[in-house]
């Protein structure tokens, strides 16, 4: 275990600088004329800024610069939609995992993940070499914390996972999240000062339990027992950007019940993502709240994209929706649970999206131009959906090596 201080770089620019630039190839400059218009007209010192961009706010954020081994704080400057004030442990030092074990989830050693996401301070979490962690029992996090898998390749798998409970400011990024399973019942260190029974866990890959200011960025998630992130009980203020799923079948879960009123006030966007093969349902599946889904690549569902109950507000804008071949099975929504005569008065609003293969939306509601206005005012612009193949060609985790552009 290894910590350092990092507040120094806390305020470092989010601007491109000049030791960043590379020469624009032809194709380059036509993408980077596609996702920034106003700057066709600029000088070619603006272009070259922007050499190594793709569009992709996220990305475009932090990614040009090849010293982000040292620079790894930028990235909480860097979040949008609902979970934009999501800091993770910005501001606090970095926490070095260097043992993959999990002997005691009671008393966790230092140098372990548990032991890091556990302390009271905001932490900075990093991996010093490639590991897998098997987890004994569901990683529970305290407030305040960033799982930073950059420069490693780092697997949570074959156990329990990752469970965000009645905290804030989490940041998980870079990870690989798979064949996540039940916990049984048990004691489990939540906080230095603080060990308690947690009943069974569902076996969710990330579980968002009444929390807020939460941002899962570019994790790569397949195949758990239940849900790859599942966000319910009175959360709100997420951000999922940027993350490759696949091989599962009820994907994405947002809001507990139709009966639990308090996920009215939860707010998420889902954004850059791609949902890929295997997938069968949920991306997302919604309750009550506001879900602003934008720039997402669809391409794979064997009953449904997106779905919900409850009277939730969907905005779904500039996504790319590729159907199955199932005659079916091509509608990208899925009302559950509800007659048409209740339905119809959702509001669910597709505005820009690409159908591809037959697919279609089924709109619904009459607030379409208000419920816009407000995704647009407090979660993202959405690009055109023809630009989506170079906002998500990155999605999942990335291969990011020091001295290099990630």
């Amino acid at each position: 275990m290894i910590f350092q201080p990092m507040s120094k770089f806390r305020n470092f620019n989010c601007a491109p600088h000049k030791k960043f630039l590379a020469p624009l190839s032809p194709t380059t400059y036509f993408v980077i004329g596609l996702m920034h218009p106003r700057i066709i007209n600029g000088s070619r010192r603006a272009l070259q800024y922007l050499s190594c961009r793709t569009g992709n706010p996220i990305d475009d954020c932090w990614r040009c610069d090849p010293n982000w081994e040292s620079n790894r704080q930028r990235l909480a400057d860097c979040a949008i939609g609902f979970g934009k004030n999501a800091i993770g442990g910005g501001n606090g030092r970095i926490y070095i995992v260097d043992d993959n074990g999990d002997d005691d989830p009671v008393n966790p050693k230092p140098g372990t993940l548990r032991y890091g996401v556990i302390q009271t301070e905001p932490l900075w979490i990093i991996f010093a070499r490639d590991m897998v962690i098997q987890l004994r029992q569901q990683l529970v996090m305290n407030s305040h914390k960033t799982i930073d898998g950059r420069g490693a390749s780092v697997h949570i798998a074959n156990g329990p996972c990752i469970t965000i409970h009645d905290v804030s400011n989490i940041i998980i990024h870079g990870i690989h999240i798979h064949d996540c399973k039940p916990s049984p019942p048990g004691t489990i260190r939540d906080s230095p000062q603080h060990a308690g029974r947690w009943i069974e866990s569902d076996g969710d890959g990330i579980s968002i339990f009444a929390s807020n200011d939460i941002w899962v960025d570019h994790c790569s998630l397949s195949n758990c027992h239940d849900g790859l992130i599942d966000a319910i009980h009175d959360s709100t203020d997420i951000t999922i950007s940027n993350n490759y799923m696949t091989h599962h079948d009820k994907v994405m879960l947002l809001g507990h019940s139709d009966a639990y009123l308090p996920d009215k006030a939860m707010r998420v966007t889902v954004a850059f993502n791609h949902f890929g093969e295997g997938l069968v349902q949920r991306m997302p599946r919604c309750r009550h709240g506001f879900f602003h889904i934008v720039n997402n690549d669809y391409t794979h569902w064997e009953m449904y994209a997106i779905g919900g109950s409850a009277d939730p507000t969907i905005i779904s804008q500039g996504n790319r929706f590729l159907a199955p071949n199932t005659r079916f099975d091509k509608e990208v929504t899925k009302r559950e649970y509800t007659p048409e005569s209740e339905w119809m008065h959702w509001n669910w609003v597709s505005e820009g999206d690409l159908m591809l293969n037959g697919a279609y939306f089924r709109p619904s509601g009459s607030g379409a131009g208000a419920a816009t206005s407000y995704a647009r005012a407090d979660s993202l612009s959405a690009r055109p959906a023809s630009y989506v193949p170079y906002v998500t060609a990155s999605a999942g985790t990335l291969t990011c090596r020091k001295g290099s552009q990630c």
